[in-house]
């Protein structure tokens, strides 16, 4: 009785069993890497972002004067320049208007000019104003959404800036 027990068919069977649960667990490792490798650096990369944006808007830009160079409804004018924000009493409010209407004009072209791959929408909270830059993420129905919030200060008044960086597209496995 325990030949038969061990018989071929026996083997067989098991072999095929091990073999079926080996193409299971390499499939699911497989999809499961896939879906924290895209996930993982999606987001990273989106905070990244979001993060030096932020900190680069807190800087004068290059050339410091770079808003007085650009003409807003001509993009091949913005090729040359660094986007900040920062004049000689915090931000000035000449650059914020000369960003918005590069924004208003050209919305894909100033997100190069930031070095940023995602959407964006900067908000300006100033001597209870509030006024935004971009593309509302809320609008158009984000699916992740980074903020980095930064206080500012504009004509030596305390102010804030809240910088969003916001996508449609999942950064799972599709």
């Amino acid at each position: 009785m325990k030949l038969q027990f061990w018989s071929f068919d026996v083997i067989f069977a098991m072999i095929i069993f091990g073999f079926a649960v080996t193409i299971l667990a390499f499939v699911w490792y497989s999809i499961n890497n896939q879906f924290s490798l895209a996930y993982g650096y999606g987001v990273s990369s989106m905070q990244i972002q979001a993060q030096t944006l932020a900190n680069r808007l807190l800087t004068p830009g290059v050339p410091s004067s770079w808003s007085s160079l650009v003409v807003a409804n001509n993009p091949s004018t913005w090729g040359n320049i660094t986007i900040g924000l920062m004049g000689s009493n915090g931000v000035s409010l000449d650059k914020l208007a000369t960003l918005e209407s590069m924004s208003l004009y050209n919305y894909q072209a100033t997100k190069q000019a930031m070095g940023i791959g995602f959407d964006y929408y900067i908000i300006i909270k100033y001597d209870g104003l509030s006024f935004g830059i971009g593309s509302n993420p809320y609008t158009h129905s984000a699916l992740s959404i980074y903020v980095v919030n930064k206080p500012i200060m504009i004509n030596g008044m305390p102010a804030s800036m809240q910088v969003m960086l916001w996508t449609n597209t999942s950064f799972g496995v599709e």
